[in-house]
């Protein structure tokens, strides 16, 4: 009908609000309700409101609508109307009436049959469309709404490797989605994919892990698949792919170890990888064509594509994650998984979104999408089904995929409900599991609790990164002295009252870095803040940083490249830049090996210095002593029963460009000392600090 506008949308459980915008004059209506084609009893007339060309009509209905039927209000003048239902997702009880507790969304797998499930209480019909190969025909078939709004069939026969979709049907617009818990897919998520996962049974290698007493025995390295991999100065195969992670024997140009091997070598004792679940934004057909972190979830469930060996195959994507968790698991090292259940990119075409619409993403109070990370929408991890599909996310990749930690992006943005439920959940199946995200309080459009810092007490089993760690010792080793007291307090744990307010209950909540994916690299801060500086020095500075790190109380944690002083060439943040600004440069690992070996021996003497691993701050406070050097300061451990059998040990870290001295009333001997340093000592009484650096002297033991 020319220059007319209708809508009908159900703003209460049995209340219908019909608008009409239109330059035909308004004539008096009596409209008939219709549900599956059928009249139901005439509404009553609540309310009309007129204004020049619009009118509003709100319409009591006889009983409460009933979602999952197909519904139009109907008119002589206007014909039928499709009733929209999304604003059922905000009703008092649709959370509790439509809450599924079922473990079966998505498929379940048997040799003789394949069951089909998803959850979809606003639909009307929804249809699934299936076929085994590609050349062959596609089939449908109605699925049948069952409780909960959850719909439901079976396919007889083997389906391993079944392509399917749906076809779902809210407020009379049909729309194909994929499946929102489904396990595997095609190329760039066009269609899902039915797996038989006991073909792609792998060892958890988990026997090869040594027990974990707290998270203060983690050392974590972060990096991502493409960047560890892809640099042509290398001879690994898989470039920019999930085996290329993990092939043995690989060489540097120069003959140094390479990608696993490296890795490896470094004595660290978690990798986190940045996103390896399917994300959106590269083609995964053509991976060489573009380049993203990964921050852009497209299916919670299903690895990264672009990271297969075989691109085509929705196997090779399971197959090849599975493998390379399971290497690292071979060679002692657990793998933490950077998760992202905070936002999407754009909700408008997700999957989420087409299915249940106005359900999955967080509103503002006036009613506006929420993008409180300014990445994209919020997800509302506070609705049941929300936390429910997220735990069940999590649950999936301990379980099929072996991944020993979570890293959550953004965690402040979700509720710490689902953080718990979390947590309960991956340590009831793995107790030496990690846990730990960016809390940072941003705000948020819910009056629950949400994962920030701030909250920690209601969430004791996450650690968090602490900026206040990384900006006291950016702004110490560049000689603000300012910060010298601040970090006595970072470098004990952040969870003493010692100058601070503690942050934290114990060591075991604080991430300690200087550096990690999306900043500036350390060594990018330390040539803007300081153009004086020369290349010897700025590298000097991030050795002492790095061994700074390690010798405090807490988790250490580094970013790829961070211990050979890498660039990104000033920008912080390069999630779309390519390979030039991320890869891991092993060009400049050959140039500056010393650095490495320099690095390694700091992480060997953590790893067997027990007592760094030390998380109760009543332990810390009465066993440690922290005073000062002139601009050094300097820790020394004073308890003799913790730290046996070791007679005494002192850390120092000197960040000015002059030498210092501390005269000991005991003899000591340096065991380590950062950079290209003389370790000559000619006076046990005397422990020369050399400028820029970090020194541990341990007594020396008396013959008797």
């Amino acid at each position: 009908m020319r220059d007319t506008y209708c809508n009908a949308k159900l703003i209460s459980p049995d209340m219908v609000r019909l608008v009409i915008f239109s330059s035909i004059p308004w004539e008096k209506l009596d409209p008939m309700i219709q549900k599956d084609g059928v009249n139901e009893p005439k509404p009553t007339i609540a309310r009309t409101s007129t204004l020049g060309s619009l009118v509003m009509t709100d319409l009591r209905l006889h009983e409460p609508l009933e979602l999952g039927h197909s519904y139009n209000v109907v008119t002589a003048q206007y014909g039928a109307i499709p009733i929209d239902v999304t604003e059922a997702t905000n009703f008092p009880n649709f959370d509790t009436d439509f809450y599924y507790k079922g473990n079966d969304l998505g498929f379940t797998y048997d040799r003789h049959h394949t069951d089909f499930a998803i959850w979809a209480p606003l639909a009307s019909k929804v249809i699934l469309v299936y076929r085994q190969k590609e050349e062959d025909p596609w089939s449908m078939k109605e699925m049948v709404r069952c409780d909960h709004g959850v719909y439901k069939t079976r396919v007889e026969g083997d389906c391993h490797l079944t392509h399917y979709h749906f076809l779902v049907t809210n407020n009379e617009v049909t729309v194909k989605a994929t499946d929102p818990y489904a396990k595997a897919s095609n190329e760039n998520g066009q269609e899902s994919v039915v797996v038989d996962f006991s073909k792609l049974k792998t060892h958890t290698r988990r026997d090869h892990l040594p027990v974990m007493n707290s998270y203060c025995d983690a050392i974590i390295y972060e990096g991502h698949v493409r960047d560890l991999t892809i640099d042509p100065h290398t001879d690994i195969r898989h470039k920019g792919r999930f085996l290329g992670l993990v092939e043995k024997g690989r060489k540097t140009e120069a003959g140094n170890p390479a990608g696993f091997d490296y890795i490896k070598s470094l004595g660290i004792t978690h990798i986190q990888l940045l996103p390896i679940y399917d994300y959106k934004t590269v083609d995964e057909s053509n991976p060489s064509s573009g380049y993203n972190w990964g921050y852009d979830p497209a299916q919670y469930f299903v690895p990264e594509g672009s990271y297969a060996s075989v691109l085509n195959d929705p196997l090779s994507r399971i197959r090849d994650c599975k493998a390379m968790v399971s290497s690292f698991h071979e060679a002692g090292i657990r793998v933490v998984m950077d998760v992202v259940y905070n936002h999407v990119y754009e909700y408008q075409n997700h999957v989420l979104e087409k299915v249940v619409p106005n359900y999955y993403f967080r509103h503002r109070g006036n009613g506006k999408m929420a993008s409180t990370s300014g990445c994209g929408n919020d997800l509302a991890s506070e609705r049941p089904m929300v936390r429910k599909m997220i735990v069940d996310c999590c649950r999936h990749w301990i379980e099929e995929y072996f991944v020993d930690g979570f890293r959550f992006d953004l965690m402040g943005i979700i509720d710490v409900k689902t953080l718990n439920e979390i947590k309960t959940m991956a340590k009831a199946l793995n107790p030496s599991f990690i846990l730990y995200g960016e809390g940072w309080n941003m705000g948020g459009e819910v009056n629950e609790p949400l994962g920030n810092m701030g909250n920690y007490k209601l969430f004791p089993d996450y650690a968090h990164f602490n900026d206040f760690y990384r900006e006291t010792l950016k702004a110490y080793a560049v000689e603000d002295f300012g910060a010298k007291n601040n970090f006595k307090f970072v470098s004990t744990g952040s969870c003493l009252d010692f100058i601070c307010q503690p942050k934290f209950d114990n060591a075991n909540q604080t991430i300690n870095y200087v550096e990690c994916h999306d900043n500036a690299t350390f060594y990018d801060y330390l040539s803007q803040r300081r153009s004086d500086l020369s290349e010897a020095d700025k590298l000097n500075i991030v050795e002492a940083a790095n061994a700074a790190i390690l010798l405090s109380f807490g988790i250490p944690f580094f970013h790829a490249g961070q211990e050979i002083g890498a660039s990104k060439w000033g920008d912080e943040n390069t999630y779309n830049k390519g390979d030039g600004y991320n890869k891991f440069s092993y060009r400049l690992l050959d140039e500056r090996y010393g650095m490495v070996e320099r690095f390694r021996k700091v992480i060997d003497f953590r790893r067997k210095a027990q007592y760094l691993r030390v998380y109760d701050p009543r332990i810390i406070n009465q066993a440690i002593d922290v005073s000062e050097v002139d601009e050094a300061v300097h820790l020394s451990f004073v308890d003799k029963n913790l730290i046996a059998p070791e007679e005494e040990i002192h850390f120092f870290l000197n960040p000015s460009f002059k030498s210092k001295t501390y005269w000991a009333p005991s003899p000591l001997n340096k065991v380590l000392v950062t950079g290209n340093n003389d370790m000559d000592n000619q006076d046990p009484h005397a422990v020369m600090i050399p400028p820029r650096s970090v020194v541990v002297a341990k007594g020396i033991k008396e013959n008797k």
